[in-house]
């Protein structure tokens, strides 16, 4: 049997990489310009490897019955990774996957399939202009894990965008997002005031240590109109080789302190990570 070999190919965005684990026989890690962006196992695809990925799956298993089919909006494609993760823990989803970058759609497509069966629609695209022409009340979950290199783009921040994300959610709808961030927590504040605008309930998802200001890390933000099972999603993340913490109610409230929502006509990226803060090894 041959040893599976790295794949590499210039995308309409940087450098794609796929390189094959060396300790999982079908799993493969996706880089962008060198930056980690996902990892997936075909073999196992309810595996999520990366901390953030296993956080905001376990918000989509708290989320309703267990094993209940969600219509699912991803904005921001990557390798499909948790496409394939709702696929076979909530059989029976219909997902439509929005990602900017058409050759690196292409390339994961070619090189890691997806499962027959599955009710995945893929869409080269501008997340935000696909969300402002999307139907209203036509998705239970909406997850943005969209990066331009190392960031998330100014105009995935802004509180016109979080309403176009309300107006395409559900009643019980539920908005997930990737964000990256550490102290002073301009960024991370304001995102936090901009959903809190048109959504009732918020929770934020992140390891102790990043909360604390001590170093630059993921976050992951919850969003709708009714509570989410904190206390499950508590359990969960305690449990995990990396425990995070789940804040929501006045603590996030005075996390948040005198933050703004965000105007369009002022929405800023997220900011650089610092050298190594997302590297490999």
């Amino acid at each position: 049997m041959t040893e599976p070999i790295p794949v590499s190919r210039t995308t309409d965005f940087g450098v794609a990489k796929l390189m094959p684990d060396v300790d999982r026989e079908r799993a493969w890690l996706l880089t962008v310009d060198g930056a980690p962006q996902s990892y997936v196992d075909l073999d196992e695809p309810d595996y999520l490897e990366f901390e953030y990925a296993r956080r905001l799956g376990h918000v989509l298993d708290v989320l309703g019955e267990p094993g209940q089919p969600l219509d699912v909006l991803h904005l921001g494609g990557g390798a499909l990774t948790l496409p394939r993760y709702l696929t076979v823990t909530r059989p029976g989803s219909r997902q439509d996957v929005v990602e900017a970058d058409r050759v690196l759609l292409e390339l994961v497509v070619e090189q890691l399939p997806l499962p027959d069966g599955a009710d995945i629609s893929l869409h080269p695209a501008d997340a935000r202009a696909w969300l402002e022409a999307a139907p209203g009340d036509s998705a239970d979950v909406i997850v943005a894990d969209v990066f331009g290199g190392s960031r998330v783009p100014a105009h995935l921040t802004s509180l016109a965008y979080a309403r176009e994300a309300g107006r395409v959610l559900r009643e019980n709808g539920v908005y997930l997002a990737n964000l990256a961030d550490s102290a002073p927590f301009g960024f991370l504040r304001s995102q936090l005031a901009t959903f809190a605008e048109e959504f009732e309930e918020l929770v934020l998802i992140a390891e102790p240590a990043v909360l604390r200001g001590r170093r630059f890390g993921n976050a992951v933000l919850v969003a709708s109109h009714h509570p989410v099972d904190t206390a499950t999603l508590a359990r969960l993340t305690a449990a995990d080789a990396f425990p995070a913490r789940v804040e929501h109610g006045a603590g996030l409230r005075e996390f948040i302190g005198s933050a703004r929502p965000v105007a369009d006509e002022d929405a800023v990226p997220s900011p650089e990570p610092p050298d190594g803060a997302f590297g490999i090894g």
